[in-house]
């Protein structure tokens, strides 16, 4: 998928974890292989050529553009599977690709699994007794520096996401001029149980802006995001506070 991917588990019987660990880095390679729209032989370029019915694909993929169409939905077209009309779910394939292999760990017994695709983390159970999982947040304005830190203390399932310019320039697409997205944020990171559904509301919400971002953001129950605008000031939902330290 173009970028790193690492893993930290904790706990459970070690060939147990290790045998789930293979098959978590091998679906990885797997969903790249499906969906990269990079690659002219994957099962997403030929679908979007007409080559293949959805039905011809493998099962993962209407479930990704099931879940596609349903983050659409519940955004009112700020997150979109298509680009300039041509379908396009990689905005949401990392942020499930990733979850799904944490859950397939974590399904082989261990305390605690983190597993982060590129700065985009799922975390599940805990790293030891009494200990929370904590998820640095880079400050997009100040390289090397942190703009939170969240914790996932009292909670056994929770993912961070971040959307922004920072590391990748402009690349996030506006769905509704079908170029790249113009606000005033440099970046939004999105706190949430699920990192499939964190990665598109993090998307959906850069390309809003902070004021429609902000709002749209409080309305989703269950998350809570940190906003950083161009002019570096910073905006976050009222539940935040509970997830940091």
């Amino acid at each position: 998928m173009g970028t790193v991917f690492s893993f930290d588990v904790r706990g459970g019987e070690p060939d147990a974890v290790r045998t789930a660990l293979e098959e978590a880095v091998a679906g990885l390679h797997r969903a790249d292989e499906v969906f990269s729209t990079y690659r002219e032989d994957s099962q997403v370029s030929r679908l979007a050529r007409g080559e293949l019915t959805v039905g011809e694909c493998d099962p993962e993929v209407a479930e990704v553009l099931e879940l596609a169409d349903e983050a659409e939905r519940v955004s009112d077209g700020w997150f979109s599977p298509r680009y300039r009309g041509r379908l396009d779910p990689t905005g949401i394939v990392k942020g499930w690709a990733v979850e799904r292999a944490a859950r397939l760990i974590a399904a082989a017994g261990p305390v605690g699994v983190s597993v982060n695709g590129g700065g985009d983390v799922q975390l599940l159970g805990t790293p030891g007794a009494h200990r929370p999982w904590r998820v640095g947040v880079a400050d997009p304005l100040r390289p090397g520096g942190l703009a939170a830190v969240v914790s996932s203390a009292g909670t056994e399932e929770l993912a961070v996401a971040t959307s922004g310019t920072a590391e990748r320039g402009a690349h996030i697409v506006d769905p509704r001029t079908g170029r790249s997205a113009v606000t005033d944020l440099v970046a939004v990171t999105v706190v949430a149980p699920s990192l499939t559904w964190a990665d598109c509301w993090a998307t959906a919400a850069f390309a809003m802006g902070s004021r429609a971002g902000l709002a749209w953001l409080e309305s989703l129950e269950g998350v809570e995001a940190l906003l950083v605008t161009a002019g570096d000031e910073v905006r976050w939902t009222g539940g935040l506070a509970a997830r940091l330290g």
